[in-house]
């Protein structure tokens, strides 16, 4: 089994003098970790650059969509009210309401029919 304080690769600790001192020994081959480590850094910035814009984004989002909700409840309850208001109108006014509103609707169709046979001349 290998001892933990001496290791193998580009980093590899020596034997010192006193048993509480450990030496490194950085292999000139892998010097440019310093490098890596910056390079690493500067995109762990732009990692938390992109998680924070994401952040906003969401939280925007968020109170946008809190803010439809609340609007989407208004006009049910403006619906709501109106539908009331037009039902007492209705029963105050009794069945002759519908009966206009049918014959509207025929004279509606009555027009659009006349309307397509003229204009097929």
């Amino acid at each position: 089994m290998a001892n933990p304080l001496h290791g193998s690769g580009p980093l590899r600790s020596r034997n010192a003098l006193s048993s509480d001192e450990i030496q490194l020994r950085i292999d000139p081959v892998h010097g440019d970790l310093d490098e890596e480590i910056d390079g690493l850094h500067s995109r762990v910035r732009l990692l938390k650059g992109v998680a924070q814009e994401i952040n906003a984004e969401a939280n925007f989002q968020n109170d946008f969509l809190s803010q439809l909700q609340m609007s989407l409840i208004k006009a049910q309850a403006g619906v709501k009210n109106n539908m009331r208001r037009m039902n007492k109108s209705i029963i105050q006014q009794g069945s002759n309401h519908v009966v206009h509103v049918v014959l509207f609707a025929l004279f509606c169709f009555f027009v659009v029919y006349l309307l397509s046979k003229f204009s097929r001349r």
